[in-house]
C-alpha cells in the first residue's frame, strides 16, 4: 500500500521545510510511489508515473505559455504533485500561470517556505514506500501459509470463513449465485441485522470484474470458481474503504475455496478408485472414443460390450465432513461391490461424491433385469442396511447412453431419500417437476437460468420494495386465468392488470405467450428450490 501525498507531508523531513499546499488540495490522497529530483524543464520522458517532483524552480522558464506546458507534460506523465521550494526563483508565491495551469491539470502543488535538504526528503519518502513493499510482502506471505495450510488440511467453508473472520476482523459471508446464503462467520456481529433481507441488498451490487468495493454498504465482494464455472461471491462487510490486505485476503480466501471444491475427493481401495475413474470419464465424456471405456472396463474384469447397461446410484441418508464420512462412502462401495460378486453380477462400483455410490451394471440379459434388481437391493441392504436407498436408472443400449443412466439414477436417488415408503428400489417415474428443480438446486446453471429469466424482475421488487414476483406467481398459478388471479391476489382487476402490463415490461415479455410463461413459471419454481435450501 503506497503512501499517500497527504501522508508523505507528514514526514518529519518535509514538515521542517514548512510545505504548504496552494493548489489541489482535494487531490492528496493520490498516492506517491517515488521521489524525483529535477532542475530541468524538459522532464516527462524520466518519469513512469506516481512520482511527487521536487525543485528549486531555478530552471522554471518564465514565459506563461511555457509554463503551461511544463506542467501539461509532467501532467500526462501521471505525477502525484510538485514541491517547489521558495528563495532561489520564487521568493513568496508561484506564478499564476504555474499554479492555473497546476489547478486545470489536477496536481497539487506544495510550497516549501525553507530551504530543503532534498536528499532527506528522498530518504524519508522512499523508505517509507520500501517499508509498505515490505509490509505488504509479510502479509502476502503470511495469508498465502494459512490458506495453503487450510487447503492442506481439507478444511471446509465454515472454518475457511472463520480464519478470514479472525484475520479481518470483519463478517464475511458466502452466497450463492441467486443470492442465498451457504455459509456465514459473523464475528460476533448480530444475525439480525447483517442477513435480513440479504438477497435484496446483495442484489444490488453488481460485479462486473472479479473483485468489487461497494462504497454503499461497505462490501467488499469477490467472485468464487475455478475452470470458468463460478458458483459463488465471498462478501467482506468492512464497513469503509478495504485495505490492501483486506483485498489481498478474500481474494486468497475465495482461490481456497474454489480449490478445495475442485480436490473433494476420498481415499478409497485401490479397486474402487479404477471404478470410479471409468464411472467417472464414461459420465463427463472424458474419452474421445467409447471404444477406450470399453477397453478400460474389459480389463478390469467388467465387460461392457453387447450388454444391456443399466446405472444404478446409491445415495446415503446422511451427510458429513471429514473421516467418519469417508469411511462410511467407502464401506457402502465396498458393500455394493461385495454384493455383485456374491451374485456375479458384472459390474463397476465407485464413489460419485461424497454421498453416492454409482454401480454400472452389464447384464446380458434384460429380461432378468426387475429380477436381478431385486437380488441386488436385499444384498446390499444386507451389507449397508438403511444407510442409503438404491436409485435406478432406465437401461442404456450402449456405453454412450450410462451418462442419462447414471443421471437419471442420481435424480431419483435424492428424491426417493425423503420418500417415507421402503421400496427395495427407486425409478424414475417417481419423480416430478417439483422434485427434478430441487434436485438441482445447487447447480449453477439452473441458478443461472432462474437469474436470467426473473433476475431484472427480483431487482425491481429489491429497489422498490415491490410485490411483482409474487403476482406472476398468481397469475402462473392460476393458468394465466387473470380474474381468478386477481382475486387470489386480492386485488381488483384493474390493479392487478396493471401490475402485468408492468411485469411485462421489467421482464420485456409477452404473458400472453405459453412458451415464454412456461419458461418464467419453471423460473419460480426453481427459485423456491434454490431458497428452500435455507
Amino acid at each position: 500500500m503506497l503512501p499517500t501525498l497527504a501522508e508523505v507531508l507528514q514526514l518529519p523531513a518535509l514538515q521542517k521545510a514548512r510545505p504548504r499546499v496552494v493548489a489541489g488540495s482535494e487531490y492528496l490522497d493520490v498516492a506517491v510511489r517515488w521521489v524525483h529530483i529535477a532542475e530541468v524543464t524538459d522532464l516527462a520522458h524520466l518519469l513512469r508515473g506516481g512520482e511527487l517532483v521536487l525543485s528549486t524552480g531555478i530552471a522554471m522558464p518564465d514565459d506563461p505559455e511555457a509554463l503551461r506546458r511544463y506542467i501539461d507534460d509532467i501532467a500526462d506523465a501521471g505525477v502525484s504533485g510538485i514541491a517547489v521550494e521558495l528563495g532561489r526563483k520564487y521568493h513568496a508565491e508561484l506564478p499564476k500561470a504555474f499554479l492555473d495551469a497546476a489547478r486545470d491539470a489536477k496536481i497539487p502543488v506544495i510550497l516549501l517556505d525553507r530551504e530543503a535538504r532534498f536528499v532527506e526528503i528522498t530518504e524519508a519518502v522512499h523508505i517509507r514506500v520500501v517499508n509498505e513493499q515490505l509490509e505488504e510482502l509479510r502479509d502476502s506471505e503470511k495469508l498465502h501459509s494459512v490458506f495453503t495450510q487450510l487447503s492442506v488440511e481439507g478444511a471446509d467453508a465454515g472454518q475457511i470463513l472463520h480464519e478470514v473472520a479472525q484475520l479481518s476482523g470483519c463478517p464475511v459471508v458466502l452466497e450463492n449465485l441467486t443470492h442465498q446464503v451457504l455459509a456465514c462467520d459473523l464475528n460476533g456481529e448480530d444475525p439480525g441485522t447483517l442477513l435480513t433481507s440479504w438477497e435484496s441488498r446483495s442484489r444490488s451490487i453488481r460485479t462486473g470484474t472479479r473483485t468489487v468495493h461497494a462504497p454503499a454498504t461497505g462490501w467488499l465482494v469477490t467472485t468464487v470458481g475455478a475452470r470458468g464455472q463460478d458458483w459463488g461471491r465471498l462478501i467482506l462487510i468492512t464497513g469503509a474503504t478495504p485495505s490492501a490486505r483486506q483485498t489481498m485476503l478474500i481474494e486468497r480466501a475465495a482461490t481456497t475455496l474454489a480449490l478445495g471444491r475442485l480436490l473433494e475427493r476420498h481415499q478409497e481401495s485401490l479397486e474402487r478408485q479404477t471404478h470410479r475413474t471409468i464411472i467417472a470419464g464414461i459420465i463427463d465424456r472424458a474419452y474421445s472414443d467409447p471404444e477406450e471405456a470399453l477397453v478400460r472396463a474389459r480389463a478390469v474384469g467388467v465387460p461392457l460390450n453387447g450388454r444391456e447397461l443399466v446405472g444404478l446410484v446409491l445415495r446415503l441418508r446422511e451427510s458429513g465432513t471429514g473421516l467418519a464420512a469417508q469411511a462410511r462412502l467407502s464401506d457402502t462401495a465396498e458393500g455394493a461391490a461385495r454384493a455383485c460378486r456374491e451374485l456375479r453380477l458384472p459390474a463397476l462400483v465407485g464413489s460419485l461424491d461424497d454421498l453416492r455410490v454409482g454401480i454400472l451394471l452389464a447384464l446380458p440379459d434384460r429380461k432378468r433385469l426387475d429380477a436381478t434388481l431385486h437380488l441386488l437391493a436385499d444384498r446390499v441392504r444386507g451389507a449397508v442396511g438403511d444407510a442409503a436407498v438404491l436409485a435406478v436408472g432406465s437401461a442404456a443400449e450402449g456405453v454412450r447412453e450410462v451418462r442419462r443412466s447414471f443421471l437419471e439414477a442420481r435424480q431419483v436417488g435424492d428424491v426417493a431419500i425423503k420418500q417415507s415408503d421402503r421400496r427395495p428400489f427407486y425409478r424414475l417415474p417417481d419423480l416430478h417437476l417439483r422434485g427434478l428443480l430441487h434436485l438441482f438446486r445447487d447447480d449453477e446453471r439452473l441458478q443461472t437460468y432462474v437469474e436470467r429469466e426473473l433476475g431484472p424482475l427480483l431487482d425491481h421488487d429489491a429497489r422498490h420494495g415491490g410485490d411483482l414476483a409474487d403476482m406472476l406467481r398468481h397469475y402462473l398459478g392460476a393458468g394465466r386465468n387473470k380474474a381468478l388471479a386477481a382475486s387470489r391476489a386480492h386485488l381488483s382487476r384493474p390493479a392487478f392488470y396493471e401490475r402485468l402490463r408492468r411485469i411485462s415490461n421489467v421482464l420485456d415479455a409477452d404473458l400472453e405467450s405459453v412458451e415464454t410463461c412456461l419458461s418464467l413459471h419453471v423460473a419460480l419454481l426453481s427459485l423456491d428450490s434454490v431458497r428452500d435450501q435455507q
